[in-house]
């Protein structure tokens, strides 16, 4: 039987992880091991029973939720009498840096696409909405990449607004882990989507007030959230095992910001990543995105390989 925990003011259902997979519905599953292959980020050893027991779940509970929302949608034109722009539902995904966010992002596209009710389903990143190397390094804020100030906020919330009002061509930048920067001249289209995953550390955050953002936030937008979590030893080691990973891969390019790291060694590797984690990305998580968590619908309790251990379900 599912427990009921006490986080914060919001109480949550609690299951383990047999009772989650437990509650799995589909007999087949929409993706095979080559499809799995393309869409794990790395060092996420996800495997076809990770997906049928986790994914395969929360894909069917998003489902319940997005075909109410547009039932509800269509109840609200007839009864308005317009034929205003379809309003597409909108899952906001958070959490910190490494602990597997994109890699559940595309799964769960993936297996969104499944039902022909909502087969198209967008996924965009916050990252796009970073500024540019250029404004960061003149703002002092290189340092505190990924953090709330890093942000061009005001852009990220006129582009999930134009979204929500049903807007049928929304851009949105695009940015590149290659360079580390923002594609000058690039852009996502979100064009008329049935669905649409928001993925980001910052997504669950709450601005602050100034003269320059509006007391709007981005989960304003949401109408289902997701929180990844994990052990912070877990996460900081899976980071330094990304940065070795990235060291022989894309670190080789002379294209990529991090080129000159390739030629450290592994102790020296380390001990670069961990200082990183330490001063910047850790920073971070409990400053400004772990605080976030509970105020999430749906939290994700990864234990060791990135394996889902347990389901956290809001009830209110």
């Amino acid at each position: 039987m599912a427990t009921i925990e006490a986080c914060d003011f919001f109480p949550y259902t609690v299951l383990s992880r047999s009772q989650w997979k437990s509650l799995r519905k589909a007999s087949s599953l929409p993706i095979n091991e080559q499809e799995l292959e393309q869409l794990v980020g790395l060092n996420e050893p996800i495997t076809l029973n990770e997906v049928a027991d986790i994914y395969v779940p929360l894909a069917e509970l998003l489902h319940v939720h997005a075909t109410a929302y547009q039932r509800l949608q269509q109840q609200k034109r007839g009864f308005f009498h317009h034929g205003k722009n379809r309003s597409p539902f909108i899952i906001g995904l958070a959490g910190s840096v490494a602990v597997g966010k994109s890699t559940t992002a595309r799964l769960l596209q993936k297996l969104l696409k499944a039902w022909p009710e909502h087969h198209h389903v967008d996924l965009v990143t916050t990252d796009g909405f970073l500024y540019p190397n250029e404004t960061l390094e003149a703002r002092g804020l290189m340092d505190k990449k990924g953090f709330p100030e890093s942000y061009d906020l005001p852009a990220l919330i006129r582009f999930l607004s134009d979204v929500k009002a049903g807007e049928p061509y929304v851009k949105a930048p695009v940015y590149s882990h290659l360079t580390y920067n923002i594609v000058e001249g690039d852009y996502q289209v979100v064009h008329e989507p049935d669905i649409v995953i928001v993925e980001g550390i910052n997504v669950l955050q709450v601005n602050k007030r100034n003269h320059h953002i509006p007391n709007v936030f981005v989960s304003d937008f949401f109408d289902f959230s997701i929180y990844v979590d994990a052990k912070e030893e877990q996460i900081l080691q899976w980071y330094i095992e990304r940065f070795k990973l990235l060291q022989n891969t894309a670190f080789q390019d002379p294209n990529s910001y991090f080129h000159r790291f390739r030629h450290l060694s592994e102790v020296e590797a380390e001990q670069f990543a961990t200082s990183i984690w330490k001063n910047i990305n850790g920073v971070n998580l409990h400053e400004n995105i772990l605080p976030t968590k509970h105020r999430a619908d749906l939290v994700l309790q990864k234990g060791l390989h990135h394996f889902v251990d347990e389901v956290k379900l809001r009830n209110i």
